[in-house]
């Protein structure tokens, strides 16, 4: 077997792996790049964020077409093609792939390899890929593997009545019916989707609110919008049983009775069920147990740079125990290069971290919930201002929602800020850069916001954090 020798050898290539790759060719290393399928992008491109945001667009095209009416625009009720709109996505997904290529060309990230990657030795990487095994040798390594679809023993994936999210995305009709289990963001999402669709939607959730990690007030916001969109929402609610019948599936949820009486059985017939209770890191079989590389409950273990405890193999997104999320990925990889080259580094905030759900509405937030600062022990003061009052809103037609700043009254110290409505996920941009310049709620107060627009909702809700709200 040839042997090769390179400053960096990533495992993967999805948003954390190819992102560290381009960041590891701008600062002059040598990079090889594994990834086990034929494209680059790994889940995020191919099998996650991308293609379903494509989705989710073309149901928010429909819903829009839908109310066009009162814009005074009369056009025949819209149909969807599932075929077209798939075939779309596909083309989406494709040009971003061939876009990391053309990036890969670029800045010279000359080493990417078609197979799966396993280490064999502390600096040693073995490839196998189509034309055979050949082992490369290198200075640093990157796991950045990623995850797939955690199954629910009771319902697990079959990909013909149980989808998980690789599943469903490769699903060119629109069911009747659709039982959605878990109501995260993946969850969420397609639950609203195939809303927009026309499928009948039952959204099933263990614990007690969808969208469990969001501030609750944010929850509860959009399950009332999402019953409103006819979508039956169960919290609360934990599945006992699961069967195959001659039209789809049948579903047994117990939940929890009112005052804490005794659980409640309840039976739900759907076509399809989509599990979409979480991910597993895809740690085994790269040989890190053979090394010796610490792992936590199938997670690799890292210290604040994405070291593991071989300092020259580092860890990066979902294999590691941080939020499931792309832009952390790419943040966390973009850090493990540049201390790898002898840049100054500091450590990722996960305070700061936004969280983007796409949905209808969309949900958008950063820093800490009310609940969560108040645990903290910060005292708190909040300010929200909704979208009904927001002439931009009004005039999109959009005004359900809300913005929401969290602040401590001590040193005015920004917390966190939490939106629902119209564009939250482009919307809380702003509150990113804002925590990560460690602003006031005053200095975001006396931010001038352009006028009419979605974001003054922000600004205004700044001021009602100080009890001033102007418009509200």
């Amino acid at each position: 077997m040839a042997q090769e020798d390179f400053d960096l050898i990533i495992i993967g290539s999805g948003p954390g792996g190819y992102v560290a790759g381009i960041r590891a060719g701008q600062l002059g290393l040598k990079v090889a790049v594994v990834e086990k399928d034929p494209k680059l992008g790994g889940t995020c491109l191919h099998r996650g964020c991308i293609p379903t945001k494509a989705l989710l667009h073309t149901a928010s095209l429909l819903d829009e077409i839908r109310g066009v009416a009162e814009h005074g625009i009369e056009v025949p009720a819209p149909t969807l093609d599932i075929a077209r709109a798939h075939e779309r996505k596909r083309k989406v997904v494709d040009k971003n792939a061939r876009g990391i290529e053309a990036l890969f060309k670029k800045y010279k990230v000359t080493g990417m390899m078609q197979g799966t990657g396993r280490l064999v030795a502390p600096h040693q990487v073995e490839v196998d890929g189509k034309d055979g095994k050949r082992v490369l040798s290198t200075r640093f390594v990157m796991i950045a593997t990623g995850s797939v679809p955690r199954d629910v023993p009771i319902a697990p994936a079959d990909g013909e009545r149980v989808l998980n999210s690789d599943h469903v995305l490769l699903l060119e009709r629109v069911p009747k019916s659709i039982a959605v289990l878990g109501a995260g963001a993946v969850g969420t999402e397609f639950a609203s989707l195939y809303a927009s669709f026309g499928s009948e939607v039952t959204l099933i959730e263990m614990l007690p609110r969808i969208l469990p990690i969001e501030d609750e007030e944010v929850s509860a916001e959009l399950e009332r919008a999402l019953r409103k969109r006819k979508i039956k929402v169960l919290t609360g609610a934990r599945l006992t049983a699961a069967e195959r019948t001659d039209t789809g599936v049948r579903l047994t949820v117990e939940r929890q009775g009112k005052a804490g009486g005794p659980a409640t059985p309840e039976t739900i017939e759907a076509e399809l069920l989509l599990s979409a209770v979480g991910r597993s890191p895809v740690t085994g079989g790269i040989g890190l147990e053979e090394l010796g590389i610490e792992l936590e409950r199938g997670y690799v273990k890292v210290n604040p740079l994405m070291q593991t405890n071989l300092p020259h193999v580092y860890a990066i997104g979902d294999v590691v125990n941080t939020p499931w999320l792309a832009h952390v990925a790419s943040a966390e990889g973009i850090l493990a290069v540049e201390h790898m080259a002898g840049q100054p580094v500091r450590p990722i905030n996960y305070d700061h971290v936004p969280s983007c759900t796409y949905c209808d509405p969309e949900v958008g937030s950063v820093g800490l919930s009310e609940a969560r600062a108040r645990e903290r022990g910060y005292d708190v003061a909040v300010g929200k201002f909704p979208f009904t009052a927001l002439g931009k809103a009004a005039i999109l037609g959009h005004t359900g929602g809300f913005v929401k700043v969290v602040r401590e009254t001590k040193y005015d110290e920004l917390l966190g800020v939490h939106i629902i409505g119209a564009s939250a996920t482009d919307l809380i941009a702003e509150a990113c850069a804002a925590l990560q310049l460690e602003a006031t709620d005053e200095e975001l107060v006396h931010t001038i916001h352009a006028h009419p627009t979605l974001s003054e909702a922000v600004g205004e809700a700044a001021h009602a954090a100080f009890g001033h709200a102007i418009h509200f």
